[in-house]
């Protein structure tokens, strides 16, 4: 476990490095506990500031988990960019399939949070699903459309194919207890990190025809 930064170190720290501080610091409070579980001195005590610090940048413990659920979302639908229909299919498609598992085995608090706020029903972050998650997964899918009009990817739904990659992806740092359960490892290494993402990666492009 990574340790806390350290109070006299934090005093040295910007704006932006203290209010990404407590971000990272609540998405860890966040995945052990959710929303409703946390304290906003748990928070603190992580990032190693004061409770008065948090409540400077941020109004409450609601607009702390706010900014962490948006910043989630920013990285992981980053992690595709804005694709074209000029763009190789089938390395557009293996390089968001690397990079979700790459998130999910380097930021599992964060897959964690945003789960928990979905279970419950994104009582939160319902509208930025709406308006913001749809509208990317809208201009995305429009470009597998053109792919798939010139046969470069078999006609089915979109949409349900990025439900499938987020589903698979994410699973590795949701259910990774199970995962190394079942590989009988402490934690997962190298060579299972590196089978992992050619196995879904083959399983994936193959559904889609993109051999």
């Amino acid at each position: 476990m990574a340790k806390r930064v350290a109070r006299s170190s934090v005093k040295r720290l910007s704006t932006v490095e203290k209010k990404a501080l407590i971000l990272k610091s609540a998405e860890k409070v966040f995945a052990r506990q959710g929303l409703k579980g946390s304290r906003l001195f748990e928070i603190a005590n992580e990032a190693g500031l004061p409770k008065a610090n948090l409540l400077y940048y941020f109004e409450s413990k609601e607009d702390i988990y706010r900014a962490v659920c948006r910043d989630i979302l920013e990285t992981w639908l980053g992690a595709l960019g804005e694709i074209s229909a000029d763009d190789n299919p089938k390395k557009a498609i293996e390089n968001y399939i690397k990079s979700k598992m790459d998130l999910s085995f380097s930021r599992p608090n964060a897959s964690k949070v945003f789960a928990l706020e979905i279970i419950a029903g994104a009582p939160v972050i319902g509208d930025y699903l709406e308006k913001d998650l749809k509208s990317w997964v809208d201009r995305q899918a429009s470009v597998f459309k053109v792919w798939q009009s010139r046969g470069e990817m078999v006609s089915i739904s979109p949409q349900h194919v990025f439900f499938m990659i987020w589903a698979v992806t994410q699973t590795y740092a949701d259910f990774n207890t199970q995962i190394t359960a079942v590989l009988g490892v402490k934690e997962i290494g190298a060579v299972d990190y590196s089978s992992a993402i050619d196995t879904v990666t083959e399983v994936i492009l193959t559904g889609l025809r993109m051999k």
